[in-house]
């Protein structure tokens, strides 16, 4: 299965035949790695409603005819769009012939654009026989070890920028209590208030734990 960043904290799991889409924030994402016209989607995960986040969600899904899962609150605007929906809450699971995704918790806020108000969430995602963690928009919390020690976790994409999300100095207790074999940082650079060093994060974080940290570029890949 091969990761791929899109920018921000959008990342595409494909195995060739399907592709799961991440947060597609792509339309005004100075980082994007493609238009929305071009994102394909077989499934999109979504962690909470903020526009950096939810992005382009309507118009992909309306074009490629993607299901979307998102918690419950969330899922019900989505609905409202005429959008196949699944509506887990935390904790909850839904299963696709390519596997499954949980919801998990997140520290943060969320409200769309519309307004609704939702819970954030991470996403312990089972794609074949990898496992990837988006960790979603988050502070660092005591938890996140729970979700490592219960399902080994094969890769983590962490939140880095600070500001809105936890720090790269946070990310590197995120990363021990998680545990993960690769962490590859995200939603940092996008704009001026999460500028940060993710080759610094690489180096604390290997110099801690046993991960190995993988920083990409917007439209590159990583194989897991």
């Amino acid at each position: 299965m091969d990761v791929r960043f899109l920018g921000h904290s959008c990342f595409e799991l494909s195995d060739g035949d399907t592709t799961v889409l991440i947060d597609p924030f792509l339309t005004g994402n100075p980082k994007a790695a493609i238009g929305a016209e071009d994102a394909a989607a077989t499934t999109i995960l979504l962690t909470h409603g903020h526009g950096d986040h939810y992005g382009d969600t309507v118009a992909i899904a309306k074009r490629t005819g993607a299901p979307v899962v998102a918690i419950v609150e969330l899922a019900h605007e989505l609905g409202e769009e005429g959008l196949d929906v699944h509506d887990p809450n935390l904790g909850g699971t839904v299963k696709f012939d390519w596997g499954s995704v949980k919801l998990v918790p997140a520290w943060h806020t969320s409200t769309t654009p519309k307004g609704t108000v939702n819970t954030p969430a991470g996403l312990v995602i089972h794609f074949g026989d990898t496992v990837v963690y988006h960790l979603g928009d988050t502070c660092v919390f005591s938890d996140m070890a729970r979700v490592g020690k219960r399902t080994p976790i094969d890769v983590a994409l962490m939140c880095i920028g600070g500001h809105y999300t936890m720090d790269r100095s946070d990310a590197v207790d995120a990363a021990e209590l998680i545990g993960a074999k690769t962490v590859i940082p995200c939603h940092y650079n996008t704009f001026p208030p999460i500028e940060t060093d993710a080759e610094a994060f690489k180096s604390d974080v290997e110099s801690a734990t046993r991960s190995d940290v993988v920083v990409l570029e917007p439209g590159e890949s990583h194989s897991a």
